[in-house]
């Protein structure tokens, strides 16, 4: 009877001890990765992604976290750098708790990373635009920011709408310029709009008036330019120094208030494909983003004191997707990746997202709306 009696006494202790350490268990934070371009001169596009993937850290866990369990973010600042944003991977792989990486927020980090995430069944979701991040498919790999080929299409249909042919190009030599210029030259061909002068700059050049005056002599009826701050501020304010009248298209990684801040009064009439939220007061109630951007718009701004932007967004909706999928799967990431992979509809600040086997980017050109700086403003263009 003694024996039964401490057999049961231990049983007992072991069940305590064990129920114990399974609650502590179901308790651990879900870890979520980012990497983004906190410092150098991307900045203005890692900043607000940073400070809009911590707001929503802390939204979720007002709420309860995921099915009981806070969330943590580990952050973490490549610099805008490959060779940081490589270091930081290597960090968050080394963890068995993290359950995706949302980020790098520029293309080339996000290439050099996109690869060591899929051999280790990591989900990523890129920030960055460049089409080659999700072409061709890496299982685990995936994008929130608008396609730089949509984008390109976007801005070809308001040329031919408005009947120009004959184009000048310009563009940063980084991999986000780089990739835009390859869209460029094959849409363009397509579209039967000339590109007359084709020029380039390096992310540190303070002056293009060399290239600008290059495609001044070739007449072109428009000049886009292809680039991230602050090259492209500089395009603008070299343009009009030079006199040149032609309008001056740039691409969505303008998107954000930093460029009318560089480019002054050089940004007026600038007009470029951006994804929805920079005008979200202006598109109708009959769209499907307008809830959802009028809500981050209105939780930025009461968060930070300063507008939501377009790369912000980025992180919103890459955020979002994990956090959806672990609520539905759990935290095994082989299952966090099926459900992104299978996700259809989701409203995002960038678009309505529909992700296939095929398609890892997951937006058409609907997500862009053209946007044109008046009174230094943004403003839906005619």
């Amino acid at each position: 009877m003694k024996k039964l009696v401490l057999l049961i006494v231990f049983a007992l202790v072991m069940c305590t001890v064990g129920c114990a350490v399974a609650a502590k268990v179901s308790k651990a934070p879900i870890v979520i990765g980012a990497i983004f371009s906190i410092t150098g001169d991307n900045a203005p596009l890692g900043v607000p992604e940073r400070d809009t993937a911590v707001m929503l850290t802390k939204q979720v866990n007002a709420k309860g976290g995921i099915k009981g369990r806070p969330v943590k973010l580990e952050v973490y600042d490549d610099g805008g750098k490959p060779e940081q944003a490589v270091q930081a991977c290597n960090k968050l792989l080394a963890r068995k708790d993290v359950v995706a990486i949302i980020g790098p927020t520029l293309t080339g980090p996000s290439l050099a990373i996109a690869g060591m995430c899929n051999r280790a069944k990591m989900p990523l979701i890129s920030c960055a635009a460049s089409v080659k991040i999700t072409q061709p498919v890496l299982p685990y790999v995936f994008k929130t920011a608008q396609t730089d080929s949509l984008a390109v299409e976007k801005l070809i249909d308001y040329l031919k709408k408005h009947k120009i042919s004959r184009v000048g190009f310009i563009n940063d030599s980084n991999a986000f310029g780089a990739s835009g210029r390859e869209q460029w030259l094959i849409a363009s061909k397509k579209a039967g709009i000339k590109t007359v002068a084709l020029e380039s700059f390096n992310s540190g050049d303070t002056d293009m008036t060399s290239q600008l005056t290059k495609i001044r002599s070739a007449k072109p009826q428009a000049v886009v330019c292809w680039g991230t701050n602050p090259g492209p501020a500089i395009v603008a304010k070299n343009m009009r120094a030079l006199g040149m009248k032609q309008p001056l298209f740039m691409s969505h990684g303008v998107s954000n208030p930093e460029f009318i801040k560089l480019a002054g009064s050089a940004a007026e009439g600038v007009i470029f494909p951006s994804g929805k939220i920079i005008v979200a007061d202006a598109i109708p109630a009959s769209d499907p983003q307008k809830r959802v951007l009028m809500q981050y718009a209105a939780d930025f701004k009461k968060t930070y004191n300063k507008p939501a932007s377009h790369f912000g967004g980025h992180a919103w909706d890459a955020f979002q997707l994990v956090v959806h999928a672990v609520g539905k799967v759990g935290t095994d990431r082989v299952k966090i990746r099926d459900a992104i992979e299978n996700t259809k509809r989701f409203v995002g600040i960038g678009g309505v997202f529909s992700f296939s086997p095929k398609d890892h980017a997951g937006l058409t050109k609907d997500a862009f709306v053209m946007v044109q700086v008046r009174n230094g403003k943004w403003t839906l263009a005619k």
